[in-house]
């Protein structure tokens, strides 16, 4: 073949070659084009509120200041008020079972869809400690305060003290006295906190946990329900993470902050609440059996998740103008 020739048969080979390429770019293009478009179209469900365990009351008290045009911050607030009044819930606020020496101590954080937090650790006498965690972040330059400094901010802030150590709850210790025996519980008919996540219309997420922590526990405990990251996390770009259960569990894993970031890397609410209850269960030697774990969160779009270790634990869910309260799937189905 002679030079010329050649090189006139390879250059009509090589623009074959760049059409094909060029077609399959802009195919590729086109898809990825399509996968943009599809994703974009997907409508958000707003607004949205979720919360642990068969709480429809205080979800249906946050889901109306969402309806009512107010603000996530209110909603989530507002909802856990109800549950810190419910003197027959024996586990939030007034009502709550003591610690082994009879003192009822309450612990609660609240997070903003801006990243601020504030949370109150181990308050006596004071029922609406979600409301005093509201006030540290936003009356504060801190974070957090504790006990008796907690206690007394919040009266300077016009909270009232009062007895939060109903009949019921001292009968309740009074008999566990007798054997004094110390151990978790496995929660089935009801809840030992509530941690709940909410999205308004503008598609901002907010959160608040509050709990009387574990029952009998040693004077001056916390449990994970009032850490930033433990009981609760919220990042507004990606969605938001609670938990609820044996709070020594899960501050060693930082259970909601490790939910929202495996969000982030792409996971949905479900998969990586399954994924956080995995890195308890699967540590070498990590006997699970007496103690219970659950998670619940919620991403941007309003895709919700929801898992435990054990059976028994639900949650209520507002959304597209229902409020249901669902059994959690769980890990040990043995």
């Amino acid at each position: 073949m002679k030079r010329r020739n050649f090189i006139k048969k390879a250059s009509v080979s090589g623009l074959g070659l760049v059409a094909v390429s060029s077609t399959l770019i802009s195919c590729e293009e086109t898809k990825k084009d399509e996968k943009v478009v599809a994703a974009v179209n997907i409508k958000p469900i707003r607004p949205l509120v979720i919360a642990t365990w068969n709480t429809p009351l205080a979800v249906e008290t946050a889901a109306k200041v969402l309806e009512k045009g107010g603000s996530v911050l209110d909603a989530v607030e507002q909802g856990c008020r109800i549950e810190e009044a419910n003197e027959e819930g024996m586990s939030v606020g007034k009502g709550g079972l003591p610690d082994r020496d009879g003192d009822v101590t309450l612990d609660a954080c609240i997070m903003n869809e801006k990243g601020d937090y504030g949370a109150v650790l181990g308050v006596k006498n004071i029922k609406h400690v979600i409301s005093v965690a509201r006030k540290v972040m936003e009356d504060t330059p801190h974070v957090m305060l504790v006990a008796e400094g907690a206690e007394q901010f919040a009266v300077s802030k016009g909270f009232k003290r009062e007895n939060l150590l109903t009949e019921k709850a001292k009968k309740a210790w009074e008999k566990w006295k007798i054997t004094s025996e110390y151990k978790p519980i496995i929660n089935i008919e009801n809840h030992d906190t509530i941690g709940m996540l909410a999205i308004d219309k503008n598609g901002d997420i907010s959160g608040a946990c509050t709990t009387s922590g574990l029952a009998y526990k040693m004077a001056g405990r916390v449990g994970d329900s009032p850490i930033i990251g433990g009981g609760l996390f919220v990042d507004n770009e990606i969605g938001g993470a609670s938990a609820t259960g044996l709070g020594e569990e899960v501050l060693k894993t930082v259970g909601s902050f490790l939910i929202v970031e495996l969000m982030r890397q792409g996971k949905t609410p479900q998969q990586a609440c399954e994924e956080a209850i995995g890195r308890i269960v699967n540590k070498p030697g990590k006997d699970f059996k007496n103690f219970q774990v659950g998670y619940i969160a919620v991403n941007k779009q309003g895709e919700t998740g929801a898992y435990s270790i054990h059976e028994h634990f639900s949650y209520n869910l507002f959304k597209e103008g229902e409020n249901k309260n669902m059994p959690s799937d769980f890990f040990n189905k043995v």
